[in-house]
């Protein structure tokens, strides 16, 4: 019986497994997972306690056209109701909780921007145009700050799309452009955000937990304090088999010999690898070097032009890098003074960036309770820092030298709020932040070749999975892009009928280009 050796335990690998049982006829007990840290869910993570301060690296924001996704999650139950599939759950919330943001941007006065006019000069408008009608390959290795003119990143459209996507100026013009064309869709709700799905709770608890639920039932192995540190692969120039796996085990040397029916899947590289998080009181500490997720990507590509160029994504740190914090707090000040500010109710509002901010922050409240067992009488909101190199507007340094209550200073600094009422937040909240160094490494300047294919040319029993493998058209950093990834990898090794559904192009669909044209040059 042909065994399946995943790579980690991300949600692409988490993916892969449910598509092997529910499409590949495997059974969970050949299905082996191999992950580093001791717990799963890769970047999907949620932590701490209401006591302690609750952690959360990330909050993935989802939209009707994840077509994988949400084919995946709807044979997926809920924890909280057998019933009730996850897809059912996500789009329920969404009918009954969609957001509707009047606050998207706030200025240095303290003031909501008028976000119905997204700021565009005609030059600026000639741009994105010209952008999304480029042929991919007029883009290779181009940033995008060589598409546009200096004018471009401080209208409210870039102020709007940097914080919901998190790119950069010089950031991939190849990435950007596949988000517009992927994306335009969601051009005439983009302010107000209406157009957004959420899971009912983070990530981890709405979707890692019943994923990991349902795969354990069937007898899949999760193998935590795992490290594949290499491949070995049978001879021979035209195809590509794997043959061993070599792993370290809790300190200790492993192999596991691999034949040609069996599936490898490798989650190469990983955006969320060397988080370190700070507490309330002190910043988070210096990065740590790389894990195995870069490190065993940098030994397979070795010679290997097919498995992609990892130099492009994990050697700029400073271009990939910023910082979140979570914060949990028992007085109801804060999200009462939100709700007064924006004019919607709590888990309505949507993301709310500061404009003025040096390090350009971002917060959002979302419904509560954001952790499944939150109790009650506990809140938590979160936001980031797409600049945390810089010194702060009221915090004289920068953000990555901050401890939470610092960086909560730095939010109540651009957000208006009464004194006494600033002061109430200060006393009754716990803030834990947290510095990703590769967090939108996937976004760095690239060319078309520096990820790998899913499934390599001639490849045998190999798969790349995730978000530093390679699927044309669609988007990375998002829950949709991985989950493709492992769908693609089941379905071309194993030779399925059943194949991922088509990426939804709405730049082919001439309604949807009309009303984005129609939001483009609102004034």
């Amino acid at each position: 019986m042909a065994k399946a050796y995943l790579v980690g335990s991300g949600i692409a690998a988490l993916s892969a497994a449910t598509f092997l049982i529910r499409d590949g006829g495997f059974q969970g007990s050949d299905i082996h997972l191999f992950e580093g840290q001791r717990n799963i869910g890769g970047s999907l993570d949620a932590g701490g306690t209401a006591d302690a301060g609750y952690t959360m690296r990330g909050g993935r924001m989802f939209e009707a056209e994840f077509r994988c996704t949400y084919d995946l999650l709807s044979g997926i139950p809920t924890l909280d109701d057998p019933s009730v599939s996850v897809t059912q759950e996500i789009l329920a919330g969404h009918e009954e909780f969609a957001w509707d943001d009047i606050a998207r941007l706030v200025d240095g006065d303290g003031k909501i921007v008028d976000t119905r006019s997204m700021g565009f000069s005609e030059h600026d408008r000639l741009d994105l145009v010209r952008c999304l009608a480029a042929p991919e390959s007029h883009l290779d290795g181009k940033r995008i700050t060589d598409c546009f003119s200096e004018r471009f990143f401080t209208t409210n459209f870039w102020f709007m799309w940097c914080t919901t996507f998190a790119f950069q100026p010089w950031h991939s013009a190849i990435e950007f452009r596949r988000y517009l064309r992927r994306f335009i869709h969601l051009f005439p709700e983009f302010s107000s955000m209406s157009g957004i799905h959420r899971t009912r709770y983070n990530q981890y608890d709405s979707m890692v937990r019943p994923l990991a639920a349902w795969l354990r039932e069937r007898g899949v192995t999760v193998h935590t304090g795992c490290h594949v540190t290499d491949l070995g692969f049978a001879p021979g120039h035209r195809s590509t088999t794997v043959k061993t796996i070599y792993l370290s085990r809790h300190g200790r040397d492993e192999k596991i010999a691999v034949s040609p029916e069996d599936l490898v899947l490798v989650t190469n590289g990983s955006m969320t690898d060397a988080s370190s998080l700070g507490s309330h009181t002190a910043a988070p500490p210096p990065a740590p070097h790389r894990s195995d997720a870069w490190l065993l990507w940098h030994r397979l590509a070795r010679g290997r032009e097919d498995f992609g160029n990892p130099d492009a994504f994990d050697k700029h740190v400073k271009k990939s890098r910023w910082e979140s914090f979570t914060v949990t707090t028992k007085d109801p000040a804060f999200l009462d003074a939100l709700e007064k500010f924006n004019g919607r109710e709590t888990g309505r509002g949507g993301l709310m960036t500061f404009t003025d901010s040096n390090w350009l922050l971002t917060i959002v409240a979302d419904r509560q309770p954001v952790y499944r067992d939150q109790p009650d009488g506990v809140s938590v909101w979160w936001g980031y820092g797409l600049f945390p190199g810089r010194a702060g507007n009221h915090t004289p340094k920068p953000m990555t030298m901050c401890s939470g209550r610092e960086i909560l200073e730095e939010v109540l600094h651009h957000l208006p709020l009464d004194e006494e009422v600033a002061t109430r937040v200060l006393a009754t909240s716990t803030v834990v932040p947290c510095l990703m160094p590769y967090i939108t490494s996937q976004f760095l300047a690239r060319r078309r070749d520096d990820r790998p294919r899913v499934v390599p040319e001639g490849s045998v029993n190999l798969a790349f999975i995730g978000q530093f493998a390679d699927v044309p058209d669609d988007v990375v950093f998002t829950v949709e892009y991985s989950v493709r990834t492992a769908w693609t990898a089941v379905a071309q090794l194993l030779g399925l009928d059943r194949r991922p559904p088509a990426v939804y192009k709405g730049h082919h669909d001439p309604h949807v280009l009309t009303a984005a044209l129609e939001t483009m040059h609102r004034r």
